[in-house]
């Protein structure tokens, strides 16, 4: 998941060389085995995906209807976030329109060193479609900050997730996992200012989740930081199949204070 700068703070362990790479990078996807379950095939962006990219191809209606039983309320729907970098949006991915970019931020060595995802866009493309074609637990979404895409996204069911299995979970527990897809956005504070961004959207949209969550490599001190930056805490450590985490959580109750 995401970072700030964070490689500066005093008595952090050493990073790698490449940190400050993997700094606003993300934190590593979940391996298949733990990874947020297949995606939302119903409440995708019809219109709301489409009008940030230019080619919107609106419904007689209008506008797009999403359906009754999306996990997520309706992603495409949140609109915008206003942050002091510019208007940021989370566009649901659209495999045929997007694989081609995110295929190649996977590709990038700080970005393939915690995703895992490099390769041919085949594996890129298997892994959205996994969540596009699933039941709605997680949706893959493009992050748009002043009409450009510069990070990827994944917005996820963590009451539902195996990630469940490991940490005292709530009902609506909803979980994030970021990159920022440039180097050119990494190293600049981005991070924390979009994760904030994000939980924001999350709990001014989804009025039943009490909670945002996140799991980042507890080595990856760079990502920890990020979170603590835009208001998470840091709960406990959890043995994950594939690493040992940092359990990071976004309380409701605490958003005006941290």
């Amino acid at each position: 998941m995401s970072p700030t700068d964070a490689s500066t703070d005093a008595g952090t362990e050493p990073v790698t060389a490449g940190a400050t790479d993997f700094e606003e990078t993300l934190d590593p996807r979940q391996p298949d085995e733990l990874g947020p379950p297949p995606p939302p095939s119903d409440g995708r962006p019809a219109r709301a995906a489409a009008d940030l990219r230019g080619d919107a191809h609106p419904t007689a209606g209008g506008a797009a209807t999403p359906t009754p039983e999306d996990l997520l309320d309706h992603i495409a729907a949140w609109g915008p976030a206003a942050t002091d970098v510019g208007a940021f949006h989370l566009v649901p991915v659209r495999p045929e329109h997007d694989l081609t970019l995110i295929s190649r931020w996977m590709n990038d060595p700080a970005v393939a060193a915690f995703w895992e995802l490099a390769g041919p866009p085949s594996v890129t493309d298997a892994h959205l479609r996994a969540q596009c074609d699933g039941d709605g637990r997680s949706v893959p979404c493009l992050g748009v900050l002043a009409g450009t895409p510069m990070s990827y996204w994944e917005i996820y069911r963590a009451d539902l997730d195996p990630l469940a299995r490991h940490y005292p979970a709530r009902p609506h527990d909803t979980g994030i996992h970021l990159l920022i897809g440039g180097a050119a956005d990494r190293g600049r504070g981005l991070g924390s200012t979009l994760l904030r961004a994000v939980a924001d959207l999350v709990l001014d949209h989804r009025p039943s989740c009490a909670r945002v969550v996140a799991e980042p490599d507890l080595r990856n001190t760079p990502s920890v930081s990020a979170f603590l930056g835009a208001g998470f805490r840091f709960a406990d450590e959890v043995d994950l199949p594939d690493k040992r985490a940092a359990l990071m959580i976004r309380d409701r109750a605490l958003r005006d204070l941290l």
